[in-house]
């Protein structure tokens, strides 16, 4: 029982360290709203800049996307963590190259592990029954609603066939290009209004 107790106490100081530590991580100065318009504006850049770096790392997915039935673009997934990891970004879903809705997407996860990172996440939704699932859900869950193959590049350097052929695939992209073998399991997305 004492064991329980000093894990139950241990975690929760992890959480209230790694809180305290989030708290100072805003861009944003007290009293600054944007406004709607400005927010999509913002939002409708960064999933293009997103698409272009995709476009740019990984070849052949530009064909991909312009062939799927959708593609949900999380520009900024922001992670911090201390022992116990949580990732939260927001993001847009298109259709026909158009935005449609607005999404956040919430992960997390316990082990040792400290620092925090930012990378972009892109689901592409090859077929239209996929993406049909996934808009008629209130709240998705990767893996658990759906399979989420991990896109990769076959030897030819060009997006794997096996990744086409998958009902959704993601892209993970860091700093430094693609993170190959990442899967998105467990990450929750739900539909958001974008202030």
């Amino acid at each position: 029982m004492k064991n329980i107790n000093r894990r139950t106490v241990a975690l929760a100081v992890a959480l209230g360290l790694g809180g305290a530590t989030m708290v100072g991580c805003t861009t944003t100065t007290q009293g600054s709203q944007a406004t709607p318009a400005s927010s999509r504006a913002a939002m409708e850049t960064a999933v293009n800049e997103t698409l272009s770096r995709l476009y740019s790392t990984v070849p052949g997915s530009r064909e991909m996307v312009n062939k799927a039935a959708g593609v949900l673009v999380f520009p900024n997934v922001v992670g911090g963590s201390f022992v116990v990891g949580a990732d939260h970004g927001k993001g847009a879903l298109r259709v026909g190259g158009r935005t449609v809705n607005y999404y956040s997407t919430t992960s997390a996860s316990i082990g040792f592990q400290a620092g925090g990172q930012s990378r972009a996440v892109v689901y592409v939704f090859n077929t239209q029954d996929a993406l049909q699932k996934f808009r008629n859900s209130n709240g998705w869950t990767a893996d658990a609603d759906a399979t989420v193959a991990v896109g990769t590049v076959g030897a030819n350097g060009h997006v794997d066939t096996k990744t086409v052929q998958q009902p959704i695939a993601s892209f993970v992209l860091t700093n430094v290009g693609l993170e190959a073998g990442v899967a998105v399991g467990g990450s929750k997305i739900s539909p958001i209004n974008l202030p």
